[in-house]
């Protein structure tokens, strides 16, 4: 990746919570972790949802654009979510 392996950002929970996540590149894999709140430590997320994956997407996209990602990061990333969710289309 680029100069940053590490991309965050916020969701909510079915709960209605709010959850900080980030994803981390390791590699040729990526780690997810969560933490509830801002001064609480980081869980790793052994089987990530989907929400999280295509959030991630998104994020390395718009990276690639700014060429702060590899240009072929995406297209791992997409074959990798095509793996583990088969049902899903991707655009």
């Amino acid at each position: 990746m680029g100069a940053k392996a590490e991309i965050s950002w916020t969701r909510r929970t079915e709960e209605g919570e709010k959850l900080l996540v980030y994803a981390q590149h390791v590699g040729d894999q990526w780690k997810f972790f969560h933490r509830p709140k801002r001064f609480e430590n980081w869980q790793e997320v052994e089987i990530p949802p989907l929400e999280d994956w295509l959030e991630l997407l998104d994020a390395v996209e718009r990276r690639a654009q700014r060429r702060l990602a590899k240009p072929e990061e995406p297209v791992r990333l997409r074959k990798t979510i095509r793996e583990l969710f088969p049902d899903v289309k991707l655009d």
